[in-house]
C-alpha cells in the first residue's frame, strides 16, 4: 500500500517538475495578455510647444512642431513662453510657424515669466494668450547697437585696419564713431522693421495701428496693463490657460504628448539662461 501511495507521490512530483517551467511560462503569459487588455495605453491628444530663451534660430522650434504635427491624435497645442526675444527674422520665422500650427488645431500661448520682442512676436498669433499676473509683456520695437572701442584701443595702441568697397560696408564697426550718414543709413533700416513689427501686432491683435505710442515703442507692460492694452487676452493661471485649450480642442481629459529626457534636459538648461539674461536686462522683479 505505502508502495503504491510512494509511486503516486514521485509521478506527481515527476510530472511537476517536467511541466512546471511549463506552467509558469503560460501563467506569465496570461498575466501580460491580461494587463495588456485591462491597462490600454491612451493616445495623447494634447501637446505642450516651448518658447524658452533667447531666440537665434528656428530649427529646434520646427522640430517640436514636426513632432506635434506627425501626431494625427493631438487636437491642440499649448505654447509656453519664457523668453526675452531676440533676432528679428527668426522671431519672424516663429511667428509664421505658429500661424500656421493655429490654422491646423487650436494654440493657446501661456506667458510663463517673460513675452518680450521677439517671443511676443512669435506668440502673438496664437488662438488665446494667457499670462500669469506677474508676467511682463510687450517691448515691441527693435534695436541695433554696437560699442565703439576706439579710446580703448588709443590707449592700448592698437590701430585698426582694413579695406572696404561699399559706403555703407561698415555700418556697425566698433573701431570707430559711426558716422551721420551710417547713422541716418540704420535709421531708416530700423524704421522699416520696427514699421513691419507694429503692423503685424496690429493685425494678429485687432489694434490700430495709429495707437502704437501706447502698446509699442519698445515699452514692457505688466500682465495687468498688456490686458488693458488687447496685447493679450486674460491674466490667469497655468490651469485656466490648459482648460482653455481643452475647451477650444474639445477635449474632456488631457493626455499629453510626452517628451523625451533630452528635450526636458535642453528646456531647464534653456530656462536657466533666460532667467540670468532676464535678469541682466532687469526685466525680473526684485
Amino acid at each position: 500500500m505505502f508502495s503504491r501511495v510512494g509511486r503516486a507521490i514521485i509521478s506527481c512530483l515527476d510530472f511537476i517538475t517536467k511541466y512546471f517551467k511549463t506552467f509558469v511560462f503560460l501563467t506569465l503569459v496570461a498575466f501580460v495578455w491580461l494587463g495588456n487588455t485591462n491597462h490600454k495605453v491612451q493616445e495623447p491628444n494634447l501637446a505642450k510647444l516651448y518658447l524658452y530663451g533667447p531666440i537665434f534660430e528656428s530649427e529646434s522650434f520646427a522640430d517640436q512642431i514636426d513632432k506635434i504635427t506627425q501626431n494625427p491624435s493631438i487636437k491642440g497645442v499649448l505654447l509656453i513662453i519664457d523668453s526675452p526675444g531676440g533676432s528679428i527674422s527668426a522671431s519672424v520665422e516663429l511667428s509664421d510657424m505658429v500661424a500656421h500650427l493655429a490654422k491646423k488645431m487650436p494654440v493657446v500661448a501661456y506667458v510663463r515669466g517673460v513675452m518680450a520682442s521677439g517671443s511676443y512676436y512669435a506668440g502673438m498669433v496664437a488662438n488665446k494668450i494667457y499670462a500669469n499676473r506677474g508676467a511682463l509683456v510687450g517691448s515691441i520695437g527693435v534695436i541695433f547697437s554696437g560699442m565703439n572701442i576706439a579710446p580703448l584701443m588709443d590707449k592700448l595702441g592698437i590701430k585698426a585696419q582694413g579695406m572696404s568697397k561699399g559706403a555703407y560696408k561698415e555700418v556697425g564697426t566698433f573701431t570707430r564713431a559711426w558716422t551721420s550718414q551710417e547713422k541716418q543709413y540704420l535709421d531708416a533700416l530700423l524704421g522699416e522693421q520696427y514699421g513691419m513689427f507694429v503692423g503685424d501686432v496690429a493685425k494678429a491683435r485687432h489694434l490700430n495701428p495709429k495707437d502704437a505710442p501706447k502698446f509699442a515703442e519698445g515699452k514692457i507692460f505688466s500682465a495687468k496693463q498688456a490686458l488693458e492694452l488687447k496685447l493679450i487676452d486674460h491674466v490667469g493661471t497655468y490651469e485656466e490657460a490648459v482648460a482653455a485649450l481643452q475647451d477650444l480642442s474639445a477635449v474632456k481629459k488631457p493626455v499629453w504628448l510626452q517628451r523625451d529626457k533630452l528635450e526636458m534636459l535642453m528646456d531647464k538648461v534653456l530656462k536657466s539662461s533666460t532667467q540670468a539674461l532676464v535678469q541682466v536686462l532687469g526685466y525680473q522683479l526684485r
